[in-house]
């Protein structure tokens, strides 16, 4: 065995220098969509919330969205999260969204991947059956069920703030194609749904057709934030933007599932999962147009193959919109964990991206 190879195996531990940040992460996937929780290293936000939280972060530190969530250290799709003290005491924690745009409202996957991560690392006391956790997003308090059995979270359930529709059976006139309706909702993020089966595209939501959805999805979101005037969150001037473009398939698909959402948010990022904050504004969607009913089950499957469920629990004013509080199901899993080091001297190290 030569010197060489045998100091490899003895020295496997690289000694960061002082002046170089650390930051650590705990990555985690919902459905193939992945979440990188930063869990220490991250300097200290300022603020009384967690919408004053994100505008500090934003204003000061965007710089380490960046570094965390683009190449080297991520790619054009990562998503991450900062964990931070709750709105007020009756709150478990808040949580700010990050990814390759900057700074989203709302983010089911997410919820779900955290409240597994807080059983597995006994942030709360756990029990058998489920463990309630009350979470402050950037747009309202969030109350996710994990589900423990025998030691093990089997899956997490949560109950999304309300969820509205604004408009159904939109049009916007897209070059090169012409027409495309969509419906307008909210689920914690405002959406343009189209049904594939109400447009004429040349594509499906398959793998296959993954650049053509980037192109089209992008192509249809700025062009109803160019006309749309309404998409306008009734209390927070912070949640009035359009998120992205979510595509449907309520064909019944072959693995028995209801329908299929295929999500473009972003700059152009494609969502693995079905999309806990979409399907939130999708059981908005079907409840108004009388398709689900309370205690009724909806399947919605990726374009991964991976499939949340979703379900009415309640309706309320909200506003002048009659919202639905919806519930929205899936499972999570841990994938490692990270020590990113941040040279002062890289050039890249505030990171880069392509598309």
């Amino acid at each position: 065995m030569s010197n060489t190879y045998q100091n490899i195996l003895k020295n496997t531990e690289f000694s960061v220098p002082e002046n170089w940040m650390q930051i650590k992460t705990i990555d985690m996937h919902t459905g193939g969509e992945p979440l990188r929780v930063i869990v220490d290293g991250f300097p200290e936000l300022k603020g009384d919330n967690v919408l004053e939280y994100r505008r500090y972060c934003k204003d000061n530190y965007d710089y380490l969205r960046t570094a965390l969530m683009f190449e080297p250290r991520g790619h054009a799709d990562m998503y991450g999260c900062i964990l931070l003290p709750p709105n007020d005491d009756d709150g478990d924690f808040g949580v700010i969204f990050l990814h390759n745009e900057g700074y989203s409202t709302m983010c089911g996957h997410a919820i779900i991947a955290i409240s597994t991560l807080a059983i597995e690392m006994n942030w709360i006391p756990i029990k058998e059956g489920d463990n309630i956790l009350k979470i402050d997003a950037p747009c309202g308090r969030i109350t996710s069920y994990a589900n423990v059995k025998n030691g093990k979270v089997t899956g997490v359930r949560f109950h999304c703030v309300p969820s509205f529709v604004v408009g159904l059976d939109r049009e916007v006139i897209l070059d090169g194609i012409g027409p495309v309706t969509y419906d307008l909702a909210y689920g914690g993020a405002f959406y343009a749904y189209v049904d594939m089966a109400k447009n004429n595209f040349d594509f499906d939501l398959t793998p296959k057709s993954y650049r053509e959805l980037i192109a089209k999805g992008m192509d249809i979101k700025h062009a109803v934030m160019e006309v749309d005037k309404e998409i306008l969150h009734p209390f927070e001037n912070d949640l009035s933007f359009l998120y992205g473009t979510i595509f449907i398939d309520n064909m019944k698909q072959s693995s028995g599932v209801d329908s299929k959402n295929v999500c473009i948010f972003a700059e152009g990022e494609v969502d693995r999962c079905p999309t806990g904050s979409g399907v939130s504004g999708r059981m908005a969607i079907h409840k108004k147009r009388k398709e689900i009913g309370f205690g009724d089950t909806m399947s919605i499957e990726s374009i991964t193959g991976s499939v949340f469920k979703g379900s009415v629990v309640s309706e309320e004013d909200y506003g002048t919109f009659k919202a639905v509080i919806p519930q929205v199901e899936g499972t999570a899993h841990i994938t490692g964990k990270q020590n990113f080091i941040i040279d002062p001297q890289d050039p890249m190290k505030k990171g880069f991206v392509f598309r």
